[in-house]
């Protein structure tokens, strides 16, 4: 694996190449893909926008299609094309971009088919199913010189842009070590047997690069992030959004230590993926180490620095982000506040409460041609999905990783490095070269 495709430096295609677009006036044409669960809230995002059009939508359930055109349509709405299959939509030279909520082993794919095709990119968040995606996902940006956000809406937060910048201005001193929070209360999946593809679902599809098998429910809607060849456990669905907040705020990429443990406890169902998950990092960046602790439980726990109590994720869920540093620590609660407590008697110091807009972000950064402008680019999330890749990678291997960033490799560990990457189901293969 070659680095120098991964982490560019900002000075490499600074400029996106010429659009269809003239000016910030022009209508932008959005198509949005897998609308069930968190493409709804891609339409409501951009059909709130003043000159957004939704142009399209595809989806590979034709029932979910079919109820998203009909509200589209009673909202007063022009009724969009329709679409099951993803490189159909992209042959519509009209579409300017693609706004992308499929499950998560279709990410980097079809983003990486989008850029190809000429369009600019909102990607959901994991941005990659693994290491080498994460990789491929940012060199197809780069190449083809796309606009390309990373569905981390916590970036676009006037709070936590505050908060960051209030961490790096030293708020509360030297930041030595971040912890992630993703306390959420799931229920057990239990056993779903194999059945029929309901009609309408075109499943072919919906597997796109993961391994032929037999439909069942638990491996379809939502259910899916429990299964290995679709989703990345908790920690790459809720768990991603804090992943990202922890190395923003610690102002770190690579680590060079990775151990993780945990289990799936209490049910006996179909899932995969941990339910409970302790990952720690060791980064040391400039001769300074700083660590980082994420956490995953998906039942009863506690909250803790005041995160959860305002009951921003639902009852009993505690969701966010602790800084500790050498004058005190600050708590970030979900996407959109932050409070510090400073000194030892810990008195409240800087705080706000206020969200921002990730959708609204990306549009302008297609109208003005310009990826700076973007506050979460694929490049920055590919690192952060890294991260949660590796600590997957250690608890399914069942030791500690030492990673080398240069060589984005797992030093002298064969079986983990196996792991970076998965076996593509022919046509859906990510390309070496992009």
């Amino acid at each position: 694996m070659n680095r120098r495709y991964f982490l560019l430096s900002s000075a490499v295609a600074a400029s996106a190449t010429a659009s269809s677009l003239a000016s910030a006036n022009d209508r932008v044409r959005v198509a949005c893909v897998g609308v069930r669960g968190q493409g709804r809230s891609h339409i409501r995002a951009y059909s709130s926008m003043p000159n957004v059009e939704i142009a399209a939508l595809c989806d590979v359930d034709e029932s979910v299609l079919n109820k998203r055109l009909e509200e589209i349509e009673k909202a007063g709405k022009k009724r969009p094309a329709a679409y099951t299959d993803f490189r159909k939509l992209l042959e519509n030279k009209e579409i300017d971009a693609v706004s992308i909520a499929t499950p998560n082993h279709h990410h980097t794919l079809q983003t990486i088919w989008a850029c190809q095709a000429g369009k600019d990119v909102y990607v959901e968040k994991p941005g990659s199913h693994n290491v080498f995606e994460s990789k491929q996902v940012v060199a197809a940006a780069r190449k083809y010189n796309r606009i390309v956000q990373h569905g981390v809406n916590a970036r676009s937060a006037a709070a936590l842009k505050e908060a960051v910048q209030n961490l790096r201005e030293g708020v509360i001193g030297d930041v030595y070590m971040a912890r992630g929070l993703c306390f959420k209360w799931r229920d057990t999946i239990g056993r779903k047997p194999v059945e029929p593809v309901p009609a309408g679902v075109h499943y072919d599809l919906w597997l796109g690069p993961a391994p032929k098998r037999e439909f069942t429910q638990n491996r379809f809607h939502y259910n899916w992030h429990w299964f290995w060849d679709y989703g990345n456990g908790d920690i790459g669905n809720q768990g991603i959004h804090e992943m990202d907040i922890c190395r923003w705020g610690l102002g770190v990429t690579y680590p060079t230590k990775v151990s993780a443990i945990g289990g799936h406890f209490m049910f006996d169902d179909d899932q995969e993926t941990p339910n409970t998950l302790v990952a720690t990092y060791e980064f040391n960046e400039g001769g300074r180490k700083k660590m980082l602790v994420f956490e995953v439980r998906h039942w009863i726990s506690n909250h803790e620095a005041g995160i959860g109590e305002g009951k921003s994720f639902g009852a009993g869920n505690t969701v966010g982000n602790i800084f500790y540093g050498s004058k005190g620590y600050m708590a970030i609660d979900g996407y959109d506040s932050y409070k510090t407590f400073l000194g030892r008697e810990q008195q409240p110091g800087p705080a706000r409460k206020e969200g921002g807009n990730n959708w609204a972000n990306f549009i302008e950064a297609v109208r003005r041609r310009d990826r700076s402008v973007l506050n979460g680019d694929i490049e920055e999330g590919a690192i952060s999905c890294t991260l949660m890749h590796l600590a997957n990678i250690s608890y399914r291997v069942g030791r500690t990783l030492n990673f080398d960033p240069t060589t984005m490799t797992c030093v002298g560990d064969e079986e983990a490095n196996r792991l970076l990457t998965r076996q593509y189901r022919k046509p859906f293969v990510v390309p070496e070269k992009v």
